[in-house]
């Protein structure tokens, strides 16, 4: 099995085939459904949460088959993804995707799960320790994107389970839990 890092490929990777769009639409369906899950699970397993078009993304072409997606490919892929609330453009000409492996109000739980879980409730974290702090060391919340963090802090806080204060600077923002 083929490996990108620490990363396994699925079988489907070494396939040409899988590389250019197919015609028939349930192969198609097929294919975007292996691409969507092998997008979301190498970004989960990388903490990859931007996803750009024009860059040199890893799972986007194939070495040793010599096989490349063609742009279209790429945005049919990141489309279906958007189209189930698991990514989103970042721009209006389709050229950056915030990839969602969770979605806001999935680590809205997380973090409040978190919280819980390590005794944090009435505590005051600031932003930048939640991202790289030593208390979220190894959890999914270490080097999250603070664009997606906050806004699962702002749902928490339309929820009445967080406050968030800010600071002088983004980086002493700070959030107070309750549980």
């Amino acid at each position: 099995m083929q490996k990108l890092g620490n990363f396994k490929l699925p079988n489907f990777f070494n396939y040409p085939p899988y590389f250019t769009l197919q015609p028939v639409r349930e192969t198609r369906e097929k294919q975007v459904q292996l691409w969507k899950e092998l997008i979301l699970d190498y970004c989960k397993s990388q903490k990859i949460f931007i996803v750009g078009l024009q860059d040199d993304f890893p799972l986007f072409s194939n070495p040793v088959i010599e096989r490349s997606l063609s742009h279209e490919a790429k945005e049919v892929f990141l489309t279906a993804l958007v189209t189930e609330g698991r990514a989103e453009w970042m721009d209006k000409h389709h050229k950056k995707c915030l990839i969602l492996w969770l979605r806001i109000q999935d680590w809205a739980n997380y973090i409040l799960n978190f919280v819980k879980e390590n005794g944090l409730e009435d505590s005051v974290m600031t932003v930048e320790d939640i991202r790289s702090g030593i208390e979220t060391r190894g959890s999914e919340l270490a080097g999250i994107d603070r664009g997606v963090l906050m806004r699962a802090l702002r749902l928490l806080e339309q929820k009445g389970k967080a406050a968030i204060f800010k600071g002088t600077s983004a980086d002493d923002e700070g959030v107070k839990f309750s549980a």
